[in-house]
C-alpha cells in the first residue's frame, strides 16, 4: 500500500497540490500570529521599553522616589553588576534666539546606558551635555556649542558644552519635550532646584526608578528577592520587575489596567488555529470524497480496510509535513518584508521581528497532526462502507435523510449556545466567552450551510438567467447538488468572514484606540502663565496649524489629596470645541476632577467664598480640575476677574485628513510661546504624546495587517482549491453536457457563472458574519479601556466582494479550460 500511496502523488499531483497550498497558507497565517506577537512586544521594547533596554531588572517605587540609601543598598545585592538610579530634572536654555524648555537626566554606567551618538560623544566632563537630534536640529545646536542651562527656580544656572548629539527616541514619554543628558551632579543639582521651586520631580537624590545589570549566570529571581530585601530594609516599598514585565506594565497601564495586547494576540492565535482546521479539514475532505470509489475498488481487489486507511493517512503525513515547512518559511518571509518595510519608515524605525520557537514548532507540528487528522475522518467514512456499497453513489446531506438531520441538529445546537455565549463576551468585556461563542456559532453557521446556501445560490441565479442555457445549468447545479454547492461556498465563507473580521476588528480597534487617547489626553495644547489676555489668545488662533483657541479664567482652587488644586472655568460650548474627548460634557452644579480625586462632593475656594459643588472624577490626569462657566459665574467664583489664567488650543488635522507630525506641533509650541511671550516650559499639552502613541498603535496594527494579507490568500486559494477539486469531480458529467450539444465555450461560461454566484453569495454572507464578529470581538477586548462602537470599513469590504467574485471567476478558468479540451468519449470514460 505505501507503493499505492506514492503513486497518488504521481497520478493526481494536482490535487494533492491544493491540499497543500491550503496546509501551507493555514500554517503561515499560524506561524505569521505567533511572530506577530513576539515581535509586537519586541517593537514595544524598543518604543515604551527603550529606556530601560539593557537593564534586566527594574525597580520601581510604589509612591515618590528612591534615595541614596536605597540605591546604595541595591549595589550591595550579590550578583548585582551594575546599578543606576534614575534622575529626572527640568531645566530652560536660549537656543536659535528663542527660549526652550527641556528635560534633564544623568547618565547611566555605560553597561545600562541606552542613548546612541550620532554625533561627538558621551558627557565625560563635569560640564558636558549631549542633546536629542531633533532639539538640536531645530534650534541649530552642534558640538562644541556653550549652552546655559537654568533650573525653574530662576537662581540655579549652570554653563555647559554639548559633547554629543543623541539619536531620537522612540519612547512615547520622552517625545514632548527636548531631551538632555547630563552627569549625575549637575542633573541632581537641576532637580534639588526643580523640588525648591516645585516645578522638578524629586530631590537632589529622589530617583525615579532603579536599573539594574546582573553578573553573568546570576539567578534573576534570587536577584529580584535581595533587590526587594535591601529596599525594604531602608524603608522603600518598590516592585522589581524584569524588562519584559515593564512594558507589559506600561501597556497595561495604558489599557485601564489591563493587559489587553496579550489578550488580544492569544485570540488572533485562537482565530488562526481554527481557520487552519476548518480550511485543511474542508479541502481534504473533498479529496477524500472523490476517492471513495477508488478506495471501494482497492478494497474489492483484496486490500483491507486498515490497509486503505493506513495508504490515505501516509499520504496526509507527506503533505502535512513538506506543507508546514514551506507555511513557516512563508511567514518569516512575510515578516522579515513586513519588519524590513517599516523599519525604513521614521515614525516606524522601533519595529523590531522577532521569531520565537514557538512560531517554529507550532507550525510543524499544528500542519501535519491538522492534516493528519483532517484524512482520518474521512478515509475512515471511506472505508467503513461495504465495497460494493461504496461504489454507487452516495446520497448527499439533506433535509430529507438522517446525514442530513444529524447537521441540522447539531447546527442548530452550536448556535443555540454559541450566539448567546458570543453577546455575553461582549457585553461584559470577556474575550474568552465571546470567542467561545465565536467559534461555536459560527461552526453552527458551517454545519447549517447545507441547508441555506444552495437556495440563496438558487435565488441568485435568477441574476445569471439572461445568460441563456450556460446560466440556467450554473443555477440549477446549485440546487441539484447542495453539499457541493455548501463545500465550495465553505471555503471562500470561511477566508472572507477572517478577512472582514480583521478589517471590521482593526477599523473598530483603531477607533477605539483613537477615543481612549482622546479621553486620556483631551487637550492638545495649554499655556498657564499668570494673567493672560484675548490678544494673546487672538495672537494664538492666528498661527497655522491652530484650530481653536480659549481663554480660561481661575475660579479658585479645591483642596484634594492635602494639597490646593487650582480651578479653571470654561464655557460648555467652548469646551466641545476644544477637548478631543466629546463625551466630556460640563454640566451645572458639578466640579470635574482629574483621575485619583476623591468622588462624592468637593469643597471649591473662589472669590466670594467657598462653594460645595457635586465632584465628578475623570479617568485621566492629564486635565485640571474644571467648572463650567455657568457655574462659576452664578456661584460667584469668578468674582471682577477679567483675564484668564490659562490658554487652551486645539491643533487642526494634518492637509488631507489626518494627526498632525510630531515636528510641526513643536513648531506650534514654539510659536505659541513666543505669541505669548512666556517661557517654553508654560506651554505643555498632549499632542506630541498622542501623535507618538498613534505611531506605536500604527506599528501593532501594520503587523495585523501582515494577517489580513495572508488571511486574503487562504481565501483565495481555499475557493480556488474546492472549485477546482469540484470540477475535476464533475469530469463525466461536464462530459455528457458536451455530449448532449453544450458547446466549449458554453461550458466554459456555465463553470463561471457557477463559480460567481457561489462565490457572490458565500462574500455576502462572510461580509456581515465578519462584520459582527469583528466589531463583537474589538468590544469584548477592548471594552473596558473606550467605549467600543462599529466601524465598518464600506470601501474595504466591496473590495473584498469584488475580489471574491473575480477569485471565484478565476478559479474557474484552467479546469474549465480543462474540461473544454477532454473530448466528450474520454470524459464519459474517466471513471
Amino acid at each position: 500500500m505505501l507503493r499505492v500511496a506514492l503513486s497518488q502523488f504521481q497520478s493526481h499531483s494536482r490535487r494533492f497540490v491544493a491540499v497543500g497550498l491550503a496546509v501551507m497558507l493555514s500554517m503561515a497565517f499560524l506561524s505569521t500570529t505567533l511572530m506577530v506577537g513576539a515581535s509586537t512586544r519586541a517593537s514595544l521594547g524598543a518604543s515604551l521599553g527603550e529606556a530601560y533596554s539593557k537593564a534586566e531588572l527594574i525597580a520601581t517605587p510604589d509612591g515618590g522616589t528612591f534615595n541614596g540609601a536605597a540605591l546604595a543598598a541595591v549595589r550591595g545585592v550579590p550578583g548585582v553588576s551594575e546599578a543606576y538610579g534614575r534622575l529626572q530634572a527640568y531645566a530652560e536654555f536660549t537656543a536659535g534666539g528663542q527660549e526652550v524648555f527641556g528635560q534633564v537626566r544623568n547618565l547611566a554606567p555605560e553597561a545600562l546606558e541606552t542613548a546612541a551618538v550620532a554625533d561627538g560623544a558621551l558627557p565625560s566632563r563635569a560640564d558636558g551635555v549631549a542633546v536629542d537630534s531633533d532639539t538640536a536640529g531645530r534650534y541649530g545646536l552642534h558640538v562644541g556649542d556653550s549652552l546655559e542651562l537654568r533650573a525653574p527656580d530662576g537662581t540655579t544656572t549652570m554653563a555647559m558644552i554639548v559633547t554629543g548629539i543623541l539619536r531620537g527616541s522612540h519612547d512615547p514619554f520622552a517625545s514632548a519635550l527636548p531631551q538632555l543628558l547630563a552627569g549625575t551632579p549637575a542633573a541632581s543639582a537641576l532637580a534639588a532646584a526643580g523640588q525648591a521651586s516645585g516645578a522638578g520631580s524629586g530631590a537632589a537624590d529622589g530617583y525615579a526608578s532603579i536599573q539594574l545589570a546582573l553578573s553573568p549566570g546570576t539567578d534573576v529571581a534570587a536577584a529580584r528577592a535581595g533587590t526587594l530585601a535591601a529596599l525594604a530594609g531602608t524603608g522603600a516599598e518598590a516592585q522589581v520587575k524584569t524588562a519584559d514585565e515593564q512594558v507589559t506594565a506600561q501597556v497595561a497601564l495604558m489599557t485601564g489596567g489591563q493587559d489587553e495586547l496579550t489578550v488580544v494576540l492569544l485570540a488572533f492565535a485562537g482565530i488562526a488555529l481554527l481557520v487552519s482546521g476548518l480550511v485543511v479539514s474542508n479541502t481534504f475532505a473533498v479529496l477524500v470524497a472523490q476517492r471513495t470509489r477508488e478506495l471501494a475498488l482497492l478494497r474489492c481487489l483484496g486490500a483491507a480496510r486498515t490497509q486503505v486507511r493506513n495508504s490515505v493517512l501516509a499520504e496526509a503525513l507527506v503533505v502535512g509535513v513538506v506543507s508546514s515547512a514551506a507555511g513557516v518559511l512563508a511567514a518569516v518571509g512575510l515578516m522579515a518584508a513586513l519588519i524590513g518595510w517599516a523599519g525604513t519608515q521614521p515614525d516606524m524605525a522601533f519595529a523590531t521581528m522577532a521569531v520565537p520557537p514557538s512560531a517554529i514548532v507550532a507550525g510543524l507540528a499544528v500542519g501535519t497532526v491538522l492534516t493528519v487528522a483532517a484524512a482520518m475522518v474521512p478515509a475512515r467514512a471511506a472505508t467503513a462502507v461495504a465495497p460494493l456499497a461504496a461504489l454507487r453513489p452516495a446520497d448527499d446531506a439533506g433535509i430529507g435523510n438522517r446525514r442530513g438531520r444529524v447537521r441540522l441538529v447539531l447546527g442548530l445546537a452550536a448556535l443555540a449556545l454559541g450566539v448567546p455565549l458570543l453577546a455575553f463576551g461582549a457585553a461584559s468585556v470577556m474575550l474568552v466567552v465571546a470567542f467561545a461563542g465565536g467559534v461555536l456559532s459560527f461552526i453552527g453557521v458551517l454545519l447549517c450551510a447545507t441547508l441555506f446556501v444552495p437556495r440563496l445560490v438558487g435565488l441568485a441565479g435568477r441574476l445569471a438567467a439572461p445568460a441563456g442555457v450556460p446560466g440556467k445549468l450554473a443555477a440549477l447545479n446549485a440546487v441539484r447538488n447542495p453539499a457541493r454547492t455548501s463545500v465550495t461556498a465553505a471555503a471562500l465563507l470561511i477566508g472572507v468572514t477572517l478577512v472582514t473580521l480583521m478589517m471590521t476588528g482593526a477599523a473598530t480597534a483603531r477607533q477605539a484606540f483613537d477615543d481612549a487617547l482622546a479621553e486620556t489626553y483631551p487637550v492638545d495644547m495649554a499655556v498657564t502663565a499668570g494673567a493672560l489676555t484675548t490678544a494673546q489668545r487672538d495672537a494664538v488662533a492666528r498661527i497655522d496649524g491652530v484650530a481653536a483657541a480659549a481663554l480660561l479664567p481661575a475660579a479658585g482652587h479645591v483642596g484634594q489629596q492635602g494639597a490646593e488644586t487650582p480651578v479653571y472655568a470654561v464655557d460648555a460650548a467652548e469646551a466641545g470645541r476644544l477637548l478631543r474627548d466629546t463625551t466630556l460634557v460640563l454640566e451645572p452644579g458639578k466640579i470635574y476632577l482629574p483621575e485619583g480625586a476623591r468622588p462624592g462632593r468637593a469643597d471649591v475656594t473662589g472669590a466670594a467664598g467657598t462653594v460645595t459643588l457635586e465632584a465628578v472624577v475623570l479617568r485621566t490626569r492629564n486635565i485640571p480640575a474644571l467648572v463650567s462657566g455657568e457655574t462659576a459665574q452664578q456661584s460667584g467664583l469668578l468674582g471682577d476677574a477679567a483675564a484668564g489664567s490659562a490658554l487652551w488650543l486645539r491643533l487642526a488635522d494634518a492637509p488631507g485628513g489626518g494627526q498632525l507630525s510630531g515636528d510641526r506641533i513643536k513648531d506650534i509650541q514654539s510659536a505659541v510661546a513666543t505669541a505669548t511671550g512666556v517661557a517654553g516650559g508654560a506651554v505643555s499639552g498632549a499632542a506630541i504624546e498622542r501623535v507618538t502613541f498613534n505611531e506605536v498603535i500604527d506599528v501593532l496594527l501594520l503587523v495585523v495587517t501582515g494577517l489580513l494579507g495572508v488571511a486574503v490568500l487562504i481565501a483565495l486559494i481555499g475557493v480556488a482549491n474546492t472549485l477546482s477539486l469540484s470540477v475535476l469531480e464533475r469530469t463525466r458529467e461536464n462530459s455528457l453536457l458536451r455530449a448532449l450539444g453544450l458547446t466549449k465555450n458554453q461550458l466554459r461560461g456555465m463553470l463561471a457563472l457557477e463559480a460567481a454566484l457561489v462565490a457572490g453569495v458565500a462574500a455576502l454572507l462572510g461580509s456581515v458574519l465578519g462584520s459582527l464578529y469583528g466589531w463583537l470581538g474589538a468590544r469584548s477586548a477592548l471594552g473596558s479601556l473606550a467605549e467600543v462602537t462599529p466601524a465598518v470599513p464600506w470601501l474595504q469590504l466591496l473590495g473584498v466582494l469584488a475580489v471574491a467574485v473575480v477569485a471565484g471567476l478565476l478559479a474557474s478558468v484552467i479546469p474549465a479550460r480543462r474540461a473544454a479540451r477532454l473530448s466528450p468519449v474520454e470524459g464519459l470514460a474517466v471513471g
